[in-house]
């Protein structure tokens, strides 16, 4: 049977949808092109925030109208958090967050008997994580590793710990095994990320650490490239700053979550930093990767801020230099101590303040593109468009698209000259035309 996979969110989720898959092919089932000519629909859920509740509620009630013969399949943190939910009756198979796995047999089981399964295990504090893994991954010229699952810290916005439960990690032996396959099957980037990727190693009997995790990978696994996923900030220390520095292949770009640049809304979010914890973190990144590109997340909207707040918030964002912003309207989440609050900021009030802080992260991104004009970097390049245009991103991960014939580029590494900086992205010239 075609299976078709939406997958709603972060890093993590990518890459449990691979696994999935994977799995789903090793049972006989293979992707379609179209969700409308699939007999299997797999929806990989995210409640991080109330509009990819809404995404959710929309793809469901689209999916049967449009395919109503198809067998839909719901998995992941929507399910695992409110799986008592009268949108979950338009799946026929459901599943939570930590049995992922479990879904492709429930699959068949379905198929065979045309009985509604839903299997959603409870979190406890000892669980380990996951046993899934991929074996060759996607077509892609990057592939994901789940390292962690979880975090321990509990913001007061944030639903993600009755989602994903405590921190727990991927053994190094299993993350060394799963790295080398992915490239042997030909990808020459690989991401480590995990829903608090500065707690890895916290629950293992040994002990390691990220900087552990990036060494491994780094020297075991053949890649290229090395990449981090997004990072929490209090557990990064200058120490394990200074040993990633070694590692060669890590590339030198850092996720690094900021949430707000006010210290009275970190403190009310329940963040373990402030904004002078915060740029010692980004100056010692600096100080030790040449070209470093910082990106992170900013909320505005949330629960309590006043206007003075949100200007402290703004104007910390643009003393930054940040290459690149995602910036999002808080949103409650039911069960949160901010969702019971009585001074919630209005909605269009959120939603003007994440309009003012976009067009500030725009000004510091197209800064930051055009300060590379002028300079050659390593391009890993990912796809090509029929006009001839070829794009990749550099260690920094900055999308350059260049101008070229050559039939394909795909997975080739080239040094390429930036001359332009365009919106978002930039325009570069080949300036060697061997494979690095």
């Amino acid at each position: 049977m075609t299976v078709y996979y939406y997958t709603f969110g972060c890093k993590v989720n990518q890459y449990e949808t691979d696994c999935l898959q994977e799995l789903m092919s090793a049972k006989g089932h293979f992707p379609a092109p179209d969700p409308k000519l699939a007999d299997i629909i797999i929806i990989n859920t995210c409640t991080v925030t109330g509009s990819a509740d809404i995404k959710l509620k929309q793809l469901l009630h689209r999916t049967r109208r449009e395919n109503p013969e198809s067998v839909i399949a719901v998995c992941g943190c929507f399910p695992q958090i409110y799986g008592d939910s009268p949108l979950l009756s338009l799946a026929d198979v459901i599943v939570g967050e930590n049995n992922k796995s479990e879904l492709p047999a429930l699959i068949d089981d379905f198929l065979r008997d045309g009985r509604r399964r839903m299997s959603v295990i409870p979190h406890i504090k000892s669980e380990g994580i996951e046993p899934l893994s991929l074996e060759r991954g996607s077509d892609k010229t990057r592939a994901i590793i789940k390292i962690q699952d979880g975090c321990d810290r509990f913001c007061s916005y944030c639903a993600i710990p009755y989602a994903r439960g405590r921190s727990r990690s991927k053994p190094l032996e299993d993350i060394a095994n799963e790295a080398k396959r992915l490239v042997d099957s030909g990808h020459k980037e690989l991401v480590l990320v995990g829903i608090n990727l500065s707690c890895y190693g916290l629950d293992l009997p040994d002990k390691p650490d990220l900087a552990d995790a990036v060494s491994v990978v780094c020297s075991e696994s053949g890649a290229q490239r090395v990449r981090l996923g997004s990072i929490e900030p209090e557990m990064l220390t200058a120490d394990i700053i200074e040993r990633l520095s070694h590692e060669d292949k890590l590339c030198p770009q850092f996720h690094l979550s900021l949430q707000s640049g006010c210290d009275k809304t970190l403190r009310e979010m329940r963040r373990k930093y402030d904004k002078a914890e915060y740029l010692t973190l980004v100056s010692e990144l600096r100080k030790r990767f040449a070209d470093c590109a910082i990106t992170t997340d900013v909320m505005t909207g949330f629960a309590g801020e006043t206007e003075e707040d949100f200007r402290e918030s703004l104007e910390f964002v643009k003393s930054v230099g940040f290459s690149k912003v995602h910036v999002f309207p808080y949103s409650e989440r039911e069960g949160t101590i901010a969702a019971k609050r009585s001074d919630q900021v209005p909605i269009n009030v959120r939603l003007e303040r994440a309009k003012i802080m976009t067009e500030a992260a725009k000004i510091s991104e197209k800064q930051y593109l055009e300060s590379l004009v002028g300079k050659s970097y390593e391009v890993l390049f990912e796809r090509e468009r029929g006009d001839s245009w070829h794009q990749g991103h550099t260690r920094s991960y900055v999308l350059v698209k260049v101008k070229c014939f050559t039939d394909s580029l795909w997975r080739e590494m080239r040094n390429v000259m930036i001359i332009s900086a365009e919106d978002g992205y930039c325009i570069g010239e080949i300036v060697d035309n061997q494979e690095l």
